[in-house]
């Protein structure tokens, strides 16, 4: 085993119930780290005897590796991470999964782009060019991870606007850029959380993600719920205020359907003049009271006008459609059913609007991760 003298890099692990990937990871990543002063810090959760493993591998590692065992594992992976940061060794960290799915052989292309650039964080992304997300495990798991990320841009769509892959867990940052006091760690997403807190320079290397090298994945309801309930704490601002603007909608949307209808009106009228009014209320509100400060750097009104009435018209063609059905075939009153669809249809108004209607002009100067930005309005 190599001496635990000063190192240049720290490889920071989160790890839960791993133990079948422990010495594989070791091995490939003091082969891609040769030559190197690094150590590998596992930061274990594991109900398992993952850290047991990691100390026997590193009675014959070629370089220093240790383990934390957390006692408590509070605020899940991100909270690892941040104990990770604290007892490394050195200031320059690399952040990756315990799975090999974030190939080792990728960290010195971190490291080394971390080094030559002026960026804080440099990030290994799935989804720019030469990037692979393969590794996910079928088309669902693909389609959700493209989906949140769509999500999670969209509601930082300042911040995140050069950022192709924020949900991604493998990246190198310099930990003294980060203000470990202000991080509230909650579950896996802790690069997000780390950019959203911050004013840091951010940029990308492609990366494949791979399948897994043993065990299986840790993704899971609950982990979808404290992602969604990260989100919020996040993002308070935007998605808060359209989600109000939206609900007032849905109420003067479901208002109308049960007035019209009330006065005889066939509920499939009812539902279109209702759309077609709440439609044009709703971007008039979130014009003014939403992406106001994103308005100076978006394409002129009417262009946002035309773009978010076209959107919101495509997708109540699909929304009526639906909604008869559940009037027809699932016995639902037409209020009930009006109100579920428009829920189901939020996330999606969310996200084109965020990405699409109130996108920088190519001619924008706006920085991606502008200090002036701020949490609750980014």
């Amino acid at each position: 085993m190599q001496s635990q003298g000063a190192v240049d890099l720290t490889i920071v692990v989160p790890t839960f119930n791993e133990r079948d990937n422990v010495e594989e990871l070791v091995r490939r990543t003091a082969a891609a780290l040769a030559g190197r002063r690094a150590e590998i810090l596992f930061v274990d959760d594991s109900s398992d005897d993952t850290a047991d493993v990691v100390e026997r591998v590193a009675m014959t590692a070629p370089l220093p590796v240790r383990v934390i065992r957390r006692e408590r594992a509070t605020a899940g992976l991100g909270g690892a991470v941040v104990e990770g940061f604290r007892a490394a060794s050195a200031d320059i960290c690399v952040v990756m999964d315990g799975d090999l799915q974030h190939p080792p052989e990728t960290i010195p292309a971190i490291v080394d782009h971390l080094e030559r650039s002026d960026a804080d964080i440099v990030a290994a992304s799935r989804y720019m060019g030469g990037g692979s997300a393969t590794g996910l495990a079928d088309a669902t798991r693909r389609l959700v991870s493209w989906a949140s990320t769509a999500v999670t841009r969209a509601m930082f769509p300042l911040k995140l606007r050069e950022i192709t892959d924020p949900m991604t867990g493998f990246f190198g940052v310099d930990r003294t850029r980060i203000n470990l006091e202000t991080l509230r760690p909650r579950g896996f997403k802790i690069l997000l959380e780390i950019i959203v807190r911050g004013p840091l320079r951010v940029e990308e290397i492609p990366f494949s993600f791979a399948d897994r090298h043993a065990g299986e994945s840790k993704a899971s309801v609950k982990q979808g719920a404290r992602f969604v309930h990260q989100l919020a704490l996040l993002r308070f601002g935007k998605m808060s205020g359209f989600a109000l603007i939206g609900a007032m909608g849905a109420v003067a949307n479901v208002a109308i359907v049960w007035l019209l209808t009330g006065l005889g009106v066939g509920y499939l009228w009812a539902a279109v003049i209702a759309a077609e009014a709440t439609i044009i209320a709703n971007f008039l509100l979130a014009e003014r009271f939403v992406f106001h400060d994103m308005r100076e750097h978006a394409r002129g009104f009417w262009r946002r006008f035309a773009s978010s009435f076209a959107f919101n018209n495509i997708e109540s063609a699909i929304r009526i459609p639906v909604m008869a059905l559940m009037v027809e075939r699932a016995g639902m009153s037409s209020p009930l059913a009006t109100a579920i669809t428009l829920a189901v249809a939020f996330l999606v108004r969310f996200t084109f609007h965020s990405l699409v209607v109130y996108a920088p002009r190519s001619d924008s100067s706006v920085r991606a991760s502008s200090p002036a930005e701020k949490v609750s309005g980014a």
